[in-house]
Formats: structure tokens, sequence, C-alpha cells
């Protein structure tokens, strides 16, 4: 995809500069849809929320320019995904989860069942009672250990 590049300034801005030679600063990354298709759908939008550029599919970019949009919606987003659930306090609720993510290890602490949440047939939501969602992308795709930890809970 051609068409715009996205560049940091002096300030540490995002400054979107578009074919036409029209730049924007401050700009930020959204996904449409971060959860169900996260390479898919990105909008960057100029300080006033108006949508300056649609970028239908990350994997059309060239490598660099999709590594700098990936780091702004870095910036963006935090939603940890949970990799391994290496241990529980208590089947019951509240019950304090030792979990593995993409961002390190970390506890958080499950209120409750209905802070789980299934999005799709192996997605899962998990609200924390700080109010962090972490995310299980592949509930199939984990270890045995967390899997069977987890069937406790759904």
């Amino acid at each position: 995809m051609k068409g715009f590049d996205l560049q940091r300034d002096a300030f540490g801005h995002w400054v979107l500069t578009l074919a036409d030679g029209q730049r924007h600063a401050p700009v930020s990354a959204f996904r449409a849809y971060p959860v169900s298709a996260p390479e898919e759908g990105v909008a960057l939008l100029d300080e006033h929320g108006h949508e300056r550029v649609w970028i239908d599919d990350l994997s059309a970019l060239e490598a660099d320019l999709r590594a700098r949009v990936l780091q702004a919606l870095g910036e963006r987003e935090f939603l940890p995904e949970i990799l391994q659930l290496t241990q529980v306090s208590s089947f019951a609720t509240p019950s304090t989860w030792s979990v593995v993510t993409d961002r390190g290890q970390t506890q958080l602490l499950l209120k409750g069942e209905e802070d789980i949440r299934r999005l799709t047939g192996k997605v899962l939501l998990i609200n924390d009672a700080n109010g962090v969602q972490f995310m299980i992308r592949d509930l199939s795709a984990m270890d045995k250990h967390s899997r069977k930890l987890l069937d406790r809970f759904l």
C-alpha cells in the first residue's frame, strides 16, 4: 500500500504525511476489530478524530511502515494476551491467578466467573478486579495445565 508515511517528530508525536504532501500531526492509530481481526481495518486519525488513512490489511504495508503502524497501535492499546495460566489460589471466586502474558508474568484477581466472557468458540476476555482486560486468543492452543485450570471456571 502506498500513499502515506508515518514518522515521529522531534516531540515524539506521530506525523502522517500523505502522497500529496499534506501533513497531519499528531495522529493516532486505532484497530476496527482488535480481537476478531487485529491485522485488518486500521484507521489513522488526526487530533480532531477525523480519519485520514484507512488500512484494509496491515500485511499489505511495507515492513518498515507496518512496524511503525504497529508501534503506534501498541502505544494506544493495552490488552495483554494470556499465554499460560500457572496457578490459581482457589477454584472459588474471588481467586488470584498467576499468569504468563505476552508482556510478562503477572497476577490478576478474578472477582467472579461472570468476569470471564467468551467472545467466540476459542477467544476469552477476562476482567480483573482492577479493571484490566486480559485476552486468551486461542483457548485450544493453551497448554494442558492451563486448560485444566480454566475448565474449573468455564
